[in-house]
């Protein structure tokens, strides 16, 4: 008899491991928040990523952790904020040739997937460390098919005289000759993972570097923007037209295999788009600013067996929320989740109780290389910039000012001081970032550029 129930115990939890959903997480590269359908009219075909949309649940006012590549995907790998562990820039080889990345004593949601019995992936962009020590073989994939760097050619050139700097599968360099079209690739390399591991729970995080520059496109792909007059924004649109396409043939290979029911999937871009050729519209500012336009994305949550279709929030969601979503959905507890500053946001999105979403403050740094620092702060409809690009502290209200176009700061001094002080609460348990980037300098050569358009556009005597 006793033997008996040992078998029905081991049976059950096999059923019960079955039955674990497949995880993907999607992430695009400098995607603008106008840039796909399910935000409103828009010159781009994502007709893929608007039917993953309206499959489950758009979420209106989601935000990517920090407002640009590296430092965002840390933020989201972790679930936590990146200036809690310094990885706060971009990194670059430094001055006595320390090797910067993710720190290797943070838990990656790969790390406790694998540990639970799921079989992980990375595919496409990585740009959290170039060295061995950082790979995502090391950081709790058991498989890896990217590049380790912020940008690449899309027809996979490795940089001058770095032959490491391509295309690797599993560690091992990818002759140029072999790729086809970068986006392509890796979507091709997503179906097939999908396919060798249809009969057990898979993580996959397929990071594409579309629509990041350089700008490059085939025929195919252009072929769907023939009616965008403006050449950049043509290019554009077909990288990221290229992009949902690969995103529409995993889906295709989800439902064929009779997977899609019970897979999560998350689509966001890893900041706001990138300054030329990307539209934002209606949010304020770009890439590397904490306006929403460099920090709200297009984002979306699809899991048919609990999420019902075509809904829509406009509470704010953090890409901080991914990683304990995951681990709620999974049913996985794991030591890691006490560090975690995001929430699991199933009990929102299933019982649309959305109060915790509401209530939450959000918090955002970036820096200026200097011992000085940019901050944003979300608390309700409330948000307070205080901007480095402008040298002054902005205060907004969302509801009523989605392109913060009027600045309250001067009005209601005391909520100024109020989102302050949550702020420098915030900022204490974080750290000075582990190495500096040129993000300060840049922030000064455009403002002093949008100075100098704007006074020559003058008239002769306005310019004095």
């Amino acid at each position: 008899m006793k033997a008996l129930s040992i078998v029905w115990l081991v049976t059950g939890s096999q059923l019960l491991a079955d039955d674990r959903p497949n995880v993907i997480v999607i992430v695009a590269d400098d995607l603008g928040y106008g840039d796909v359908g399910f935000n409103g009219p828009c010159d781009i075909p994502t007709p893929n990523l608007d039917a993953l949309a309206h499959s489950g649940i758009v979420l209106e006012a989601g935000y990517a952790t920090h407002p640009y590549c590296s430092p965002s995907r840390a933020g989201l790998l972790t679930g936590r904020y990146q200036q809690r562990f310094g990885h706060e820039c971009n990194p670059a080889l430094q001055e006595g040739h320390f090797e910067p990345g993710l720190p290797v004593d943070e838990t990656l949601i790969a790390d406790v997937m694998r540990d639970n019995g799921y079989r992980t992936v990375a595919i496409g962009k990585w740009h959290l460390g170039d060295s061995r020590t950082f790979w995502p073989t090391e950081r709790g994939f058991d498989e890896w098919f990217g590049f380790t760097g912020g940008g690449l050619s899309y027809w996979g050139t490795p940089k001058k005289g770095r032959p490491l700097s391509g295309v690797m599968n599993n560690g091992k360099q990818v002759a140029p000759e072999t790729l086809t079209y970068l986006t392509d690739d890796f979507s091709h390399a997503a179906v097939g993972f999908v396919k060798r591991n249809r009969d057990k729970p898979f993580f996959m995080y397929l990071a594409y570097n579309a629509p990041h520059a350089p700008d490059h496109a085939t025929r195919k792909h252009l072929e769907k923007v023939r009616h965008i007059e403006y050449g950049g924004r043509a290019v554009y649109g077909a990288m990221v037209a290229g992009m949902d396409d690969g995103i529409g043939k995993l889906m295709q290979t989800l439902d064929e295999l009779q997977l899609k029911k019970n897979t999560l999937v998350f689509f966001y871009s890893d900041n706001g788009g990138r300054i030329q050729h990307a539209s934002n519209l209606p949010l304020r500012g770009h890439k590397g600013m904490l306006f929403e336009g460099g920090i709200r994305v297009p984002f979306c949550i699809s899991w048919p067996k609990k999420l019902a279709a075509r809904q829509r929030i406009s509470e704010p969601v953090s890409a901080l929320d991914i990683y304990p979503t995951i681990l709620a959905a999974c049913e996985i507890d794991s030591d890691a989740t006490d560090r975690l500053d995001g929430l699991n946001l199933l009990p929102s999105l299933i019982q649309q109780d959305l109060n915790s979403l509401s209530r939450r403050p959000l918090f955002w740094r970036y820096s200026m290389s200097d011992g000085e620092y940019g901050y944003a702060v979300r608390e309700g409809d409330h948000k307070l910039v205080m901007s480095q690009y402008k040298r002054k502290d902005l205060l907004f209200d969302l509801r009523n000012d989605l392109g913060e176009r009027h600045n309250l700061a001067s009005k209601y001094p005391d909520r100024v001081q109020r989102l302050k002080k949550l702020i420098q609460s915030w900022d204490a348990e974080n750290t000075q970032p582990m190495w500096p980037d040129a993000h300060g300098v840049n922030v000064q050569k455009e403002e002093a550029e949008r100075s100098r358009v704007i006074k020559q556009s003058l008239p002769p005597t306005a310019k004095q």
